[in-house]
């Protein structure tokens, strides 16, 4: 990084949050290199919070040959200088929950003097690279890793806007592995040249295995986005496909998920293993079958069929899971009461959830959906039609379908969803998450392109033919067969789309889900 940002002996260099200065050490390093035959002692400065990790970079520094003028200081207090030709490093990633008060109220007004207003759910480094920007001047550029969220999360919208109308020239580099998997985070390279020398229509990404390949980094590929603040995700995939998606979408024949309906969180408890019991332990305390409702388990592993049926539910509970929700009446029964007098002294009623209930037994509940989305998935999300009316917990989703498209959707929606045309815009519409996960929100769901109900309509019959035969497959875990028979049925067969484009789908496909899954393994 520093040899990319570096190109002169007379630049000005900071790295913001310096740490113990490694970026500043390599700084010096490239300064000395491109100074050749001066004795002079290159001069680096930087901001540090704390001072002991200041005093560590300054010797650093001074072993490596330079001099470092680093200020102790929170880099959101310092005003910006527009004086150097290159800013780099390594922004802390301090996620919202923990990056509040007024250190929040700081970054957010640092990032608001560059006319960027960020969400109250960004993380950190999103207005630290925002005010990082402001400290270079016109022609200067911008080299810091990033997590990869940069590309994907919906709070970073701002700043991927910002990076396009503010810089001549952006490059990201993706890593196929790890670069610091201790960490658990993914990240990416941003090299943004040219400020404000901007707009750019496009970026160029990059792929390196790992760290040791970034030496000999060629080529790339240029990506422009239709609007840069929407997610970086389309540029990691080979445009035939994404033109194969377009074209499905502009013809109608595919349409968003919330034109079939709203997806929507589930039931928070405030503690799963007090309010979700097993008909086993359902029994030990004697409680009442209408003190109780039917409830899909916890998690989520028992979603990955069609259908979630009274007989599953049945067998789940036999198996030891928790398919009922404790909600007692007014007033309650004396078991539950005597449950509920349990919970009490072991605190259960002092977690935050329950402590702001008028009534901390009582769970708020939301009706019964008539499709269930699991929204955190190794392989994909599915869908899966709720016939047996149970409520669902927040660790899925729920969708409640349209009046007009529910009887249809119920039936067929979940198996017209395993198409590889949708499971592809699922990696480009979620997020991944450490350990190779895919997660899905309800507003990244919203957009989630979907079958249209005309083209479900219209495919119905072929649907029906093969519904046996992908519950089959899906129920001995092969979920790839079951996408192929779906395609066929549904867009070969129906003239929707080529053999020859569903394979450069499925391909570019295969290629996101296998990035988040060898990203994950090389973590360990």
């Amino acid at each position: 990084m520093a040899n990319w940002a570096i190109r002169s002996a007379h630049d000005r260099v900071l790295e913001p949050s310096a740490g113990d200065a490694a970026f500043l050490v390599a700084a010096i390093g490239q300064l000395r290199q491109l100074g050749t035959g001066s004795d002079s002692k290159p001069v680096v400065e930087g901001v540090e919070i704390h001072a002991h990790s200041a005093r560590i970079g300054r010797e650093r520094v001074r072993a490596a040959g330079g001099i470092a003028k680093i200020q102790i200081s929170d880099f959101f207090l310092v005003t910006p200088q527009p004086v150097y030709d290159t800013v780099i490093g390594n922004p802390p990633y301090i996620r919202y929950q923990d990056f509040t008060g007024d250190a929040r109220a700081r970054s957010r007004e640092a990032a608001f003097r560059a006319g960027v207003s960020l969400s109250g759910l960004a993380s950190s480094w999103a207005a630290f690279t925002i005010h990082s920007a402001l400290f270079l001047k016109r022609g200067g550029r911008l080299a810091l890793v990033l997590p990869a969220e940069l590309l994907s999360v919906n709070y970073a919208a701002p700043v991927r806007r910002f990076l396009f109308s503010h810089f001549r020239e952006v490059q990201v580099v993706l890593f196929e592995q790890q670069v610091f998997p201790e960490a658990e985070a993914d990240v990416v390279l941003l090299l943004a040249d040219g400020y404000l020398d901007g707009p750019t229509d496009h970026a160029t990404f990059r792929q390196a295995k790992n760290a040791d390949q970034l030496a000999s980094l060629k080529g790339g590929q240029s990506w422009a986005p239709r609007d840069p603040a929407s997610k970086w995700t389309g540029s990691l995939v080979d445009p035939k496909a994404v033109g194969v998606l377009q074209q499905l979408i502009e013809s109608g024949s595919f349409t968003n998920l919330e034109t079939w309906g709203d997806t929507t969180l589930g039931i928070v408890t405030g503690n799963n293993k007090y309010f979700t019991l097993s008909p086993e332990r359902v029994k030990e305390l004697g409680l009442r079958r209408n003190e109780l409702l039917r409830l899909s388990p916890p998690g989520s592993s028992h979603l990955r069929g069609l259908t979630l049926t009274s007989e599953m539910l049945k067998r789940l509970g036999q198996q030891g899971q928790a398919t009922y929700l404790f909600y007692p009446k007014d007033p309650p029964s004396s078991e539950a009461s005597a449950y509920i007098e349990d919970g009490h002294r072991t605190g259960v009623d002092t977690a935050y959830k329950c402590r702001v209930r008028k009534v901390w037994y009582r769970v708020p509940l939301v009706p019964a959906a008539h499709l269930l989305l699991t929204c955190m998935n190794a392989d994909t999300p599915r869908l899966t039609t709720n016939e047996a009316g149970a409520l669902h917990l927040n660790s899925v989703h729920g969708i409640y379908l349209r009046d007009e498209h529910r009887q249809i959707g119920e039936e067929l929606l979940p198996l017209a969803s395993l198409n590889s045309v949708t499971l592809l815009h699922a990696e480009l519409v979620g997020r991944a998450y450490g350990g190779g996960i895919l997660k899905i929100e309800p507003r990244e769901a919203d957009v989630w392109a979907m079958p249209s109900p005309a083209l479900v309509s219209a495919r119905a019959k072929a649907l029906r033919s093969v519904k046996a035969q992908v519950a089959q497959l899906l129920q001995t875990g092969q979920l790839l067969d079951a996408v192929a028979v779906v395609d066929k049925a549904v867009l070969i067969d129906g003239g929707y789309a080529s053999t020859k484009n569903i394979e450069i789908v499925r391909c570019a496909q295969i290629a996101l889900s296998g990035r988040r899954t060898t990203r994950a393994g090389s973590g360990h």
